[in-house]
């Protein structure tokens, strides 16, 4: 129910009546992880939580990339780090989070982002493929939350986990089975952890974009012809750009959504709408 008047703060909660709207905007002493973050989105999110103030750890199967954003972040006087990570493996997941609190001290905030797709038609894919796309993108999902959740449940910090799926999570797409599926359990996945999650504070959420202008999108977009089809589907008239996408993240991460959990932020310029 919505009231027009002021609430008053409640004990332990972030209600601040007479505060900017905008004031919580900000992640200043928070530590994040965010996976898959040297190219693309992750980066777009990493470069925007750094610059919001969080110590933010960058992660990816090629190490020496992360360590070129970081370079370039720390240059401008902010907090990053490099580390390796294969979301595949549930191991490289526990260590990334090990790694994140024993150089920061803590983590705050989880963003899944790690991600990857194959463009095949249902009767041609093959075990081994559907077995990659699902461990890549629904798998590494899990078992990342839960090995952050049982950090902040450990600190009794609170904290945020924020899945990436995308508008193929909520509508289908001819020859991309492995792929729908993976990101419709996120979806569903994020509901869950919701629940589960709320009583300590951890809230858990899920950003939907359509097609981003990202390097995995590259060459498609290339063809004038497959880029014009992907932009009708938008009524909003232009494609997304990772900053797009990082900009919902990091309103999710901060206290000014403490109380949005179990939400499926869609950043698709109107496809589901539709």
């Amino acid at each position: 129910m919505n009231h027009d008047s002021e609430a008053p703060a409640q004990p332990g909660g972030t209600s601040r009546p007479g505060r900017p709207p905008l004031h919580d905007l900000h992640l200043t002493g928070k530590v994040a992880l965010i996976t898959g973050s040297t190219r693309g989105i992750g980066q777009a999110v990493a470069e925007a939580m750094a610059a919001a103030g969080a110590s933010v750890v960058v992660t990816g199967r090629h190490v020496d990339d992360a360590r070129q954003i970081v370079r370039a972040v720390t240059a401008q006087n902010l907090r990053a780090a490099a580390h390796f990570l294969d979301v595949t493996d549930t191991r490289s997941i526990r260590e990334t989070v090990a790694f994140t609190v024993e150089t920061f001290g803590g983590l705050d905030i989880l963003v899944n982002n790690a991600g990857m797709s194959i463009r095949k038609p249902a009767l041609e894919t093959t075990e081994a493929e559907w077995d990659l796309v699902l461990d890549t993108n629904l798998k590494s999902q899990f078992f990342g939350s839960q090995a952050a959740a049982r950090v902040m449940i450990e600190r009794n910090s609170g904290g945020r986990i924020i899945n990436m799926t995308s508008v193929l999570g909520v509508v289908g797409l001819p020859g991309r089975a492995a792929y729908v599926a993976s990101k419709g359990g996120i979806v569903q996945l994020t509901k869950a952890l919701a629940l589960e999650l709320a009583p300590h504070r951890i809230t858990v959420n899920a950003v939907a974009p359509a097609t981003i202008r990202t390097p995995l999108m590259a060459e498609i977009l290339a063809d004038p012809a497959r880029e014009a089809e992907f932009q009708q589907r938008m009524p909003i008239g232009r494609l997304g750009e990772p900053e797009d996408v990082a900009a919902a993240v990091l309103f999710l991460a901060s206290d000014a959504a403490s109380l949005i959990t179990g939400h499926v932020l869609l950043v698709d310029g109107g496809w589901t709408a539709q």
